[in-house]
């Protein structure tokens, strides 16, 4: 075989293999995707915010002392109900009383003191007055040149002498009286340690927490924090203390309701309703890297459980996990699609609804392209490009408030086709979902 002829051979199995490598190339392009579809019609949509949170009574009262001492009594135990004025701690009076009697004996020194210096008002009064009247007698003899002006001085400086003990005395009878009065907010002070020796219920409730025991010693809340000796509280209200991320806080409103789910009632909903928003982050002044939350109060309403009450026991404690579902925005009657089949694509200005993005794309340069919202809807067995507008979204589907019509059918899955393989003209074959993944 000669080299001319060799040449020639090997060039026709190149090109029979190019020309393979086309067909097949052609061939495989022209398979359709699998893909299942929906059709836009009107449903409600509820938009939540989830948080989670720990369930805890609406009203709870942290019992402290005021005063330092021993516990000598501690009627109750923890889960007793008790009623408002019900003796909760008696601590040991001994210090309060010591210091009562010393208070009560300083009231009797000083009560004492003001009736001397009374007396001596009286006695310096009464000399005043024996000093004025000679004084006045003088007077006439000395006009009458009976004394001398010297007698006269003499009587003058007694006078005088008599007249500044009088005003000595009035001082000092005030001052006694300021020192009773001084004694009296001490015997006062003292008698309230001692009162608060025996603290009492301050509302009908249960024991919730109990923190000491008879025998421990207390710190008093008078000039720090005292030693929390157990709660109080109601709990036939409860509510949930929610911890809600800042990116979803400006969505949530007083009085919008929720459902509520406690771990302790598995598949369990309960009703609420949102009755505090905090103002200020949960932990406001931390760096910059962690988490901002913002606590929010629900309210389980008393009617979503009256199944569950139970006159010796709550259906819920203070602590109990839970999670909250609040309901900030409802639609109703609205175009919607499955949450899967919104994808975003790059687009211009130029785009319109219904319009193929690709198509765009090619008459527009790179810097000048926007990501757009759209959907593939099914026209015969292709797709094309629609541009929509949403609003509002649950956790399966999403509002269309311009783009769609209702019947529309839309290409809703797989995701990874619809977010980044579908093209605009694609052939498609429509398939269940059970079917989807699935060989031919």
């Amino acid at each position: 075989m000669t080299k001319k002829k060799k040449r020639f051979i090997w060039i026709s199995v190149i090109i029979v293999v190019v020309l393979a490598v086309i067909a097949w190339s052609k061939s495989k392009s022209g398979d359709s995707f699998k893909v299942t579809t929906s059709e836009v019609v009107e449903r409600t949509i509820v938009e939540t915010v989830i948080a989670n949170g720990k369930i805890q009574p609406e009203t709870e009262v942290i019992i402290s002392s005021e005063v330092s001492g021993k516990i000598l009594e501690l009627p109750f135990k923890e889960g007793a109900k008790v009623k408002k004025g019900d003796l909760l701690v008696k601590i040991n009076p001994d210090l309060a009383q010591a210091s009562l009697d010393r208070t009560q004996a300083a009231l009797n020194n000083a009560k004492a003191n003001k009736a001397g210096a009374d007396a001596r008002l009286v006695q310096a009064e009464a000399q005043f007055r024996n000093n004025e009247s000679i004084r006045s007698r003088n007077q006439i003899l000395l006009d009458k040149g009976a004394i001398s002006q010297a007698d006269f001085e003499n009587i003058e400086a007694s006078f005088e002498t008599a007249e500044a003990e009088v005003k000595a005395a009035r001082e000092s009878a005030k001052a006694a009286s300021y020192t009773i009065q001084s004694a009296m907010a001490g015997v006062k002070e003292a008698s309230d340690s001692y009162d608060r020796t025996t603290i009492y219920s301050p509302m009908d409730g249960t024991i919730s927490r109990l923190n000491v025991e008879v025998g421990e010693q207390v710190v008093g809340a008078m000039q720090m924090t005292g030693t929390e000796i157990m709660r109080v509280a109601n709990l036939d209200v409860m509510e949930v203390l929610a911890d809600v991320n800042e990116s979803d806080i400006v969505r949530v409103r007083f009085n919008d309701t929720a459902n509520v789910e406690v771990d302790a009632y598995l598949g369990r909903k309960f009703k609420g309703i949102v009755t505090e928003i905090a103002n200020s982050a949960k932990n406001a002044g931390m760096s910059a890297d962690q988490v901002t939350n913002f606590e929010v109060k629900i309210r389980i309403l008393q009617e979503s459980y009256a199944d569950l009450n139970d006159a010796a026991m709550s259906p819920f404690r203070p602590g109990m996990n839970a999670t909250v579902d609040v309901r900030t925005k409802i639609r109703e009657n609205v175009l919607s699609v499955p949450i899967e089949s919104i994808t975003q694509r790059t687009d211009t200005s130029k785009a319109k609804s219904r319009s193929s993005v690709e198509r765009i794309l090619g008459e527009t340069k790179a810097e000048d392209q926007k990501p757009i919202t759209c959907v593939f809807i099914l026209s015969g067995n292709t797709v094309e490009v629609v541009a929509v507008e949403t609003g509002i979204q649950d956790d399966r589907y999403i509002e269309i408030t311009s783009g769609l019509s209702t019947g529309d059918k839309i290409v809703s899955g797989p995701f990874d086709l619809v977010s980044q393989k579908l093209m605009p003209g694609d052939e498609v074959k429509v398939v269940s979902k059970e079917n989807l993944y699935k060989k031919d």
